[in-house]
């Protein structure tokens, strides 16, 4: 179980200061995207940089380890067209000594055990809310085209008791280069990013759905359905085409279509019905590629692209997004608490 040192107290979101790192107990930086190359073939995306406080953790050899901070990343390049699915998990990541320093947000940040050889990863805030994203498997430019979302209207979520920090950039035009099969491919399309920061922490039981959607309209929408025992909560958030905001709590989820990992045994639904009854928004949403699940070690989740068709006050929409299900793992669902712990262990 992880231990709460402090409280999460709300204070107002400012930028570019909290676009930077905290000194909260679990933050992330995640992004994703649908992608198309030259010839018109689909491919997507997902990128996060976590970092965990150790010195927050109730882990009794934490206090001696030489270091606050604790790094890992993960990343999925996938071919939609040919089901294929390149995952980059790393484990432990060393950042170097420049990260966190500038203005905007820089971290440079390579695995720890390079068995391969050295290999750069990045996230440079170019300009405020523009990106460079780089690791193995990718390299690219992010520009928005609006302003950050502000999750529950000023960017400070509850549910079920977990408090967290949470801003999106929830459409932005994406250009540059993925790697699959050892093959460069120029790409363009459309990207999301969250921001996220908490010393809250999750427990084994705690599961939660997550949807990142971006429909024709210029229309884009966020929600969670959260789930910690017999407690369960949701909440929705609206970036219209005119930046404008809106946060409700209304939300209806009707799962089916289960897909059962070979690997873990988890099952996770791979098709939903969507309702917001207040906006009249009826949306179903299928997975494009059924075996994007991550696994390192006790972990496991599905996160992958999504199309997405229904309607929007009665009117007919499609688009496209991305989908996080995660279920029966603790720390935010990233890890397992032992898990953690023995990772490290193993670097102290």
């Amino acid at each position: 179980m992880l231990h709460l040192y402090m409280k999460t107290i709300y204070k107002p979101i400012k930028f570019p200061r909290d676009g930077r790192e905290h000194k909260h107990m679990i933050e992330w930086w995640y992004f994703n995207g649908h992608l198309k190359d030259k010839k018109g073939n689909r491919y997507s995306f997902m990128d996060c940089l976590f970092r965990v406080n150790v010195k927050k953790l109730d882990i009794p050899f934490a206090s001696k380890a030489p270091f606050t901070n604790f790094y890992f990343a993960h990343s999925i390049v996938s071919d939609i067209r040919n089901k294929k699915t390149n995952r980059d998990i790393k484990d432990t990541v060393l950042v170097s000594k420049d990260s966190f320093k500038r203005p905007l947000l820089f971290v440079n940040y390579t695995d720890m055990v390079p068995v391969h050889g050295y290999g750069n990863s990045a996230i440079e805030e170019t300009k405020l809310f523009n990106y460079r994203i780089k690791n193995d498997n990718l390299d690219l430019n992010l520009k928005t085209t609006k302003k950050p979302l502000l999750e529950n209207g000023k960017g400070f979520t509850n549910v079920c008791g977990n408090k967290s920090f949470y801003y999106s950039l929830t459409n932005m035009d994406a250009s540059g280069i993925i790697t699959l099969g050892g093959k460069e491919i120029e790409v363009s399309g459309k990207a999301w990013m969250d921001h996220q920061w908490t010393n809250s922490a999750s427990y084994s039981h705690d599961k939660w759905n997550w949807f990142s959607i971006q429909l024709d309209n210029n229309t884009e929408i966020v929600m969670t359905e959260f789930i910690s025992g017999d407690k369960r909560d949701s909440w929705v958030d609206i970036m219209h085409p005119d930046g404008r905001q809106e946060s409700l709590k209304d939300l209806k989820l009707e799962p089916s279509n289960v897909w059962q990992s070979k690997k873990t045994k988890e099952k996770y639904p791979l098709h939903w019905e969507i309702e917001i009854p207040e906006k009249k928004i009826k949306l179903s949403v299928n997975a494009l590629i059924k075996n994007q699940e991550v696994h390192a070690g006790m972990a496991k989740y599905w996160e992958g692209p999504i199309e997405v068709t229904g309607t929007f006050n009665g009117i007919k929409v499609k688009g496209a997004g991305f989908m996080e299900l995660v279920g029966q793992i603790s720390s935010y669902g990233i890890y397992s608490f032992e898990e953690l712990k023995n990772i490290i262990k193993k670097i102290i």
